[in-house]
């Protein structure tokens, strides 16, 4: 498996690449993933992380494209060629931009490749204002097709990115498996509502909205500030608390609040086992997103939460939610407002939409549905062979496959 992000960081890419690493090694397979030098390491049975070159004085990786990730991606590369020419391998399961060295050291090793296709390589110039260069654009438009069409099997993480792939005429070898499992993480015990509103100065009676995430401008943090503080004018006891950013970034946010009246708690980055303790915590979630078509990945924790969801009525969220599971408004800041001062005045129409995004969660966003649809891919990326959980051989309908089985073949994906 190739990764190039700091593996692991509680973040977007990363998390999706965990819970993938996750599914496939409880499911019999063996992983050696290749990623950067960056980022902690995590216990899980059959998984081997091989790290490439440390950069000197690169510490962080920044979200999005940047002149950083191409030295890195250089570096991998390296580690890459050097540990498929030790190792014997069944198949290449590459994330991002790697997918690119994964379709060229699959046609040479002679072994079929997995796109695991977290985003949309143009759109990410346009959400992170890389560059308006119209030949950058057509660059990575380029390595997308390339991704896409050399691969034996897509993963797509929302319908918009199978929308993506089956236009460009491969949706028959796609599988839409999405971030169900979000940022969960092995749950710890925690200090309850009562216990985590107190250590954050934050009244029991209070109500209080929640925002977890990174501070990139597609986020809507801006948006989220102004209409906090409109709430405020009507509202006035009612908190906002911010989980997530690096201590600049939760400076500048601050500041900027204080600025326009908008009372906030920043708790800065917190570790993903707290997440949850947050979620409990509050009454009301957030997704102020602006831009993007991705779902954030936290809106399938959000969905289980028993907590309702305001979010923006942008193609981000409504590949998902609906005003049956979410209120869903315009992206400024009155409208935005107006929905929080809505369900802080309204329980019952709280419980009602957080029992119907509870519903939905359960009936699609399941973790269930996500191991079927892994083991799905695998299925098809392996001509028909897999693993169980339980790492015994699985037949999908292949009369071959059955009777290599049966002559004792051990093939391992």
């Amino acid at each position: 498996m190739l990764a190039p992000e700091p593996f692991f960081e509680p973040r977007g890419t990363p998390f999706s690449e965990y819970h993938r690493i996750k599914a496939l090694v409880e499911q019999g397979h063996h992983v050696d993933l290749v990623t950067y030098p960056i980022g902690a390491d995590v216990d899980l049975p059959n998984l081997r992380i091989i790290r490439s070159v440390p950069m000197p004085f690169v510490k962080k990786v920044p979200i999005g494209p940047s002149a950083t990730k191409v030295f890195l991606d250089v570096l991998l590369t390296v580690t890459a060629l050097r540990q498929a020419m030790r190792q014997s391998y069944d198949a290449i399961h590459s994330h991002e931009e790697a997918g690119i060295l994964g379709v060229w050291l699959s046609r040479r090793l002679g072994i079929p490749h997995l796109y695991d296709m977290h985003s949309s390589l143009p759109q990410q110039l346009t959400n992170f204002k890389f560059t308006r260069s119209s030949l950058i654009a057509k660059v990575f438009e380029s390595a997308e097709s390339y991704m896409v069409h050399g691969s034996k099997v897509v993963i797509t993480i929302c319908q918009e990115l199978q929308d993506t792939v089956e236009r460009m005429g491969v949706g028959d070898r796609s599988v839409l498996i999405e971030n169900v499992m979000g940022g969960d993480v092995e749950a710890v015990a925690g200090p309850g509502r009562a216990g985590l509103r107190a250590k954050w100065g934050i009244e029991a009676d209070a109500p209080l909205l929640l925002y977890t995430g990174t501070f990139e401008a597609y986020q809507g943090l801006e948006l989220l500030l102004e209409s906090v503080a409109r709430l405020q004018k009507t509202h006035p006891h009612a908190r906002q608390l911010i989980v997530g950013g690096n201590p600049v970034q939760v400076d500048e946010l601050r500041a900027r609040a204080a600025a326009i009246g908008a009372n906030v708690v920043c708790t800065g980055q917190r570790p993903p086992n707290e997440i949850p303790h947050f979620v409990e915590a509050c009454d009301i979630l957030v997704s102020p997103r602006i831009s993007g078509t991705n779902t954030p990945l936290k809106i399938y924790s959000y969905l289980r939460s028993g907590r309702p969801i305001v979010a923006t009525n942008l193609l981000t969220h409504t590949q998902v939610l609906s005003d049956a599971t979410a209120v869903l408004v315009e992206p400024k800041p009155e409208p935005f407002a107006a929905a929080l001062a809505r369900l802080i005045d309204h329980p019952e129409e709280r419980l009602r939409i957080s029992t119907a995004a509870a519903a939905l969660a359960a009936s699609r966003y399941s973790r269930d549905a996500y191991l079927t649809r892994t083991h799905q891919a695998y299925v098809r990326l392996m001509d028909g062979i897999g693993r169980s959980s339980s790492g015994a051989r699985l037949v999908a309908s292949e009369a071959a496959a059955s009777a290599e089985l049966r002559a004792g073949g051990t093939r391992r994906p």
